[in-house]
């Protein structure tokens, strides 16, 4: 019966699912002891079954905070993958708490909508829950050197307006690296022209310029 239940998930059979439903009420509650790696709502999540995952959350909320084997929840994946409707499914019928669950690297659904550039994603995942945003994954970067790093500029400019001009200018990394910082080393010219017309990270750039020439001999 569990066999049918994920081979539903894989199409987004929702038909198929009722049906499952009304010849075994339970079959949701069972999902724990089944040997798959993920649930029918992580595949859905995942595929972009919007319609499908809405049916498994109203009959089982307590799914869409379900880990997979790399600790990611129905979100994560749904973000991974830029499947806003189903993001937004998640959310609205689920805990906003879920937005900043790490998975096994620490990383937030809002931190792979930003690595994968799914703005709309980014922007939903935004206004459910902030705070996401603000979580250090394993790395020890923050999101925005993550965008850096990974050239992710739109997203980088949208994730901004979380902190305030002062913060953008002291964030660092693990390795102490500011923005400004992360900008240089990965030579993203565009990103480092952007962050210097942001008067609190230029004045940071030119306390260190005058900082070095005090050292220099």
């Amino acid at each position: 019966m569990e066999g049918k239940l994920y081979e539903a998930s894989l199409t987004g059979d929702v038909q198929a699912l009722n049906k499952l439903l009304h010849e075994d009420q339970l079959i949701l509650d069972r999902l724990s002891l089944t040997a798959y790696n993920e649930t029918p709502l992580h595949i859905a999540a995942m595929r972009g079954h919007s319609h499908f995952a809405t049916v498994i959350l109203t009959q089982k909320p307590k799914l869409g905070m379900s880990l997979d084997t790399q600790r990611r929840t129905p979100l994560h994946l749904a973000s991974a993958n830029g499947n806003l409707e189903t993001v937004q499914e998640l959310i609205r019928l689920g805990s906003h708490e879920v937005c900043c669950f790490q998975d096994q690297d620490g990383l937030t659904p809002l931190h792979l909508a930003a690595m994968n550039e799914h703005l709309e994603v980014v922007k939903v995942l935004v206004q459910a829950y902030p705070q996401a945003a603000k979580e250090i994954p394993a790395s020890g970067e923050s999101i925005l050197h993550m965008c850096i790093n990974y050239n992710r500029f739109e997203a980088l400019k949208q994730l901004m307006n979380i902190w305030t001009e002062e913060e953008l200018a002291m964030i660092t990394d693990h390795g102490g690296n500011t923005l400004l910082h992360a900008a240089a080393i990965n030579k993203q010219i565009h990103i480092l022209n952007y962050l210097l017309r942001i008067p609190s990270i230029k004045a940071v750039k030119v306390q260190d310029a005058r900082d070095r020439s005090i050292k220099e001999p």
